[in-house]
């Protein structure tokens, strides 16, 4: 009897950042070669990007990216003062992290700022989001993962959240960024596990952290996939043209930050990422499937 096929959702992250950004994604989800995107709400280029996505007929899956770390809260700053600078702009990631961990943001503010930003995804994408992952991973870091938590058990159908996990033989295995891989291993744990007390889905396997110069490696995606375990996987990405609006705003002056989206884009683009996601014995699913499946799995039960 043949070996069923794993499934892989290849997510975009960061649909709406920028618009080079955004319209590389829509030229990937063209060639079928995305499962899913992820939808940041509170950028200058939130409402310009959606209105493309919709004017292109919706091509795929548009899921939500909360953010804490780029541009201005949906919110007033003054309504959320830990949350911000004195220029009423989020904190850079290292600072959120900080903060985070020391307990110095504030649980409520947290709280409104992600509904803010949930009610601004559902008036810009017209319906509730069929997936969820945060923005530089801020939601693995202290009060920010259960809130975003109580925000979305608040909604009929549950979302597919991503979990950070990686196996050791996968951090050996694939070359690139292993301290930040292991750090953010380290700190999901708990949210991976309060996701899954709370009856969200999610991934089995997770694959695709890195840092910019590894993704210059033809065999980058390659090797991700035929490393990672899991029945069900999910591969993030960062594709994109080049985004001279990135170049302040998220690259804070390093090239190879916005240079990193423009190869990723260019390794997705070949015909080789799909030949290795055949070899790695993978079948590319949609986000709608698993709430479908999930909710089977419910009513049984």
């Amino acid at each position: 009897m043949p070996r069923p096929k794993r499934e892989l959702l290849v997510v975009a992250d960061d649909y709406g950042i920028g618009p080079a950004t955004s319209r590389g994604i829509l030229d990937l989800a063209a060639m079928g070669a995305l499962s899913a995107t992820v939808f940041m709400v509170n950028t200058p280029y939130a409402e310009s990007d959606i209105a493309q996505w919709h004017h292109a007929n919706q091509p795929l899956a548009m899921g939500w990216h909360p953010n804490l770390t780029l541009d201005r809260p949906v919110l007033s700053p003054d309504q959320v003062p830990s949350l911000v600078d004195d220029e009423g702009q989020f904190w850079k990631l290292g600072k959120f992290v900080k903060k985070a961990l020391l307990g110095a943001l504030n649980s409520r503010e947290l709280e409104a700022e992600l509904a803010a930003q949930l009610d601004r995804f559902l008036d810009l994408v017209g319906q509730p989001p069929v997936l969820v992952n945060s923005h530089q991973h801020i939601c693995i870091f202290g009060s920010a993962g259960p809130a975003l938590l109580r925000i979305l058990e608040r909604q009929r159908m549950r979302p597919y959240i991503r979990r950070i996990r990686e196996s050791w033989a996968t951090l050996w295995k694939v070359r690139g960024a292993r301290l930040k891989r292991i750090f953010l291993n380290r700190f999901a744990g708990k949210q991976n596990l309060r996701q899954r007390a709370a009856g969200f889905p999610g991934n089995d396997g997770f694959a695709g952290i890195t840092d910019p110069k590894w993704v210059t490696d033809p065999h980058f995606f390659a090797r991700w996939l035929r490393h990672v375990p899991g029945q069900l996987v999910e591969l993030m990405c960062h594709p994109g043209y080049r985004d001279e609006t990135l170049t302040v705003r998220d690259s804070e002056g390093d090239p190879a930050l916005v240079q990193r989206r423009v190869d990723e884009l260019n390794l997705l683009h070949q015909p080789a990422f799909f030949n290795a996601i055949e070899k790695a014995g993978f079948s590319m699913v949609a986000p709608e499937r698993l709430h479908v499946r999930e909710q089977a799995y419910a009513y049984a039960a």
